[in-house]
């Protein structure tokens, strides 16, 4: 069975707790898709110098974030690890991918997972994102991914369209005007496949500087893209923006 590609705007980890229609989403989708094998995420919160994946099988719940009410570090999600996976990922991409046994799962993954698996029984392999490749790379290295949805692995790329913290007005969730249109922008973009444009957003005008300040959390998208097939169907979920970050999703089915 061919499983569902994803991307989803993560969002902040109060997501992981709070009763929202983020999470209720999210919860939605754990019960209607089909269950995985194992999951393999792509998170805007992982960058490191060369390709690597978490090898642990039990990987730990890192809190990677500041600032929040003490219950948000006693979360933890103890999902097993998939260790053959993560070491099949180098003969997958045909590149050499480092085993990381210590990393463990980031809130870019966790805090979804948590909602959409909350009995935490479905494997996960958190690959890193490669701070050496330029965008278009990331897409042609993604592109190896796509046999492992024949194989049960639900792959899932993890970060935001819109993501500028530095300009986030806290308490205040009305919309910046440049953050709505280039959602907008980038979900049109994704509609027609065109990836060409949405792999160099530096080109897609003022707006996009704006919203992706750096790039971290925008090439998750692409990782989803890049195993996307003719007999797809997209389907957007999530369409929001709060200040300068957007929850807008999308399923490959």
């Amino acid at each position: 069975m061919k499983m569902p590609a994803l991307f989803v705007g993560h969002g902040a980890p109060m997501n992981a707790v709070e009763d929202n229609e983020f999470a209720r989403k999210w919860l939605a989708l754990g019960r209607d898709l089909p269950r995985p094998k194992a999951i393999l995420c792509v998170s805007g919160h992982w960058v490191e110098h060369g390709v690597c994946a978490t090898s642990s099988a039990h990987p730990s719940t890192y809190h990677d974030f500041y600032g929040f009410p003490p219950d948000y570090y006693a979360l933890r999600y103890p999902a097993p690890g998939d260790p053959a996976l993560a070491a099949r990922l180098s003969e997958v991409l045909a590149t050499p991918v480092r085993q990381d046994g210590e990393r463990g799962l980031d809130h870019g993954v966790w805090a979804v997972l948590c909602r959409m698996y909350p009995e935490a029984d479905v494997p996960v392999v958190q690959l890193g994102l490669d701070a050496d490749r330029p965008l278009s790379a990331h897409y042609e290295l993604a592109r190896h991914l796509d046999p492992l949805r024949d194989e049960g692995i639900l792959v899932m790329g993890s970060g935001n369209i819109v993501h500028n913290l530095s300009m986030f007005r806290l308490g205040n969730a009305a919309p910046a005007e440049w953050a709505v249109r280039f959602d907008a922008k980038v979900r049109a973009l994704v509609a027609e496949d065109d990836v060409e444009r949405l792999a160099n957003p530096g080109a897609l005008g003022d707006d996009a500087r704006l919203s992706v300040p750096t790039a971290e959390h925008y090439v998750p998208l692409l990782y989803a893209l890049a195993v996307r097939r003719p007999d797809d169907t997209l389907t957007f979920f999530n369409e929001s923006v709060s200040s300068t970050v957007s929850m807008t999703s999308f399923l490959l089915q």
